[in-house]
């Protein structure tokens, strides 16, 4: 009874509305999937065309530097000719300006321009009263007592003219209760030269600019640590916050 009431019910199903719904359905299944993997593969291929016209749009640039020129000698036959005195010379270099200071080599063979020194004037005439020495003491006639002398005292009239010994500028003017009134003047280069025991009024003011043998002041009886001396000018150099003999400065 069972199986007979299945079988009608199945056949009832093939002859009804209801295969043909099934039916449907599964065509359109079939359709939407066979149309998802056409549209997949030809995303595929725009994507592949794409990578490959990238990929070809692209170019590798060699870039060739060239050496570097390097300076050749002149052939022997291009030198300038041999003068009466035996050196070549160059008409071209004849009149040229030469910095002054500084080595420059000039179109000579073995031929070198010196180097200047700084040029150092005496700030006032006279004979050494006393003189540098910071490597051992020596005795002091107006303290009485051995100690070192960091300048040196030149000898002079009261009043005599103090030139300024290097150009620079006028760092300071004190005045110092043991060596009076004192003048420094900075070179610009890490030294100074120190005028002291001049009289009470110094020709220059702090800031000026002086050149060798300008006026800076006069020699004075102001330094009470040397009063027991003549009359005398106490002059120092320093460099780079040391005192060097001003000997080794001043033309002999």
């Amino acid at each position: 009874m069972s199986s007979n009431s299945s079988g009608k019910k199945l056949e009832g199903f093939f002859t009804g509305k209801g295969f043909y719904i099934v039916l449907f359905l599964c065509a359109a299944v079939i359709g939407v999937s066979a149309w998802m993997m056409a549209a997949g593969n030809e995303t595929m291929d725009d994507l592949n065309r794409t990578n490959s016209a990238s990929f070809d749009s692209r170019r590798v640039e060699t870039i060739i530097i060239p050496p570097e020129k390097t300076a050749v000698a002149a052939p022997a036959d291009t030198l300038p000719p041999v003068t009466a005195d035996g050196d070549r010379s160059s008409a071209a270099t004849d009149g040229a300006d030469i910095p002054q200071g500084e080595t420059a080599k000039v179109w000579r063979q073995g031929d070198v321009m010196p180097v200047e020194a700084p040029m150092y004037v005496w700030p006032v005439q006279g004979e050494l009263e006393r003189w540098h020495n910071t490597e051992k003491l020596s005795y002091d006639v107006t303290m009485r007592d051995w100690r070192t002398h960091e300048g040196i005292d030149i000898m002079a009239p009261l009043g005599a003219t103090v030139s300024a010994s290097h150009s620079g500028v006028v760092e300071s003017i004190v005045q110092d209760y043991f060596y009076g009134t004192v003048v420094t003047v900075d070179h610009g280069d890490g030294s100074s030269t120190v005028y002291a025991n001049l009289a009470e009024l110094p020709a220059v003011n702090v800031g000026d600019w002086v050149e060798p043998g300008d006026v800076i002041g006069a020699v004075g009886a102001t330094a009470l640590c040397e009063s027991g001396q003549g009359t005398h000018l106490h002059f120092a150099v320093y460099s780079d916050g040391g005192c060097i003999d001003p000997l080794t400065c001043l033309p002999a």
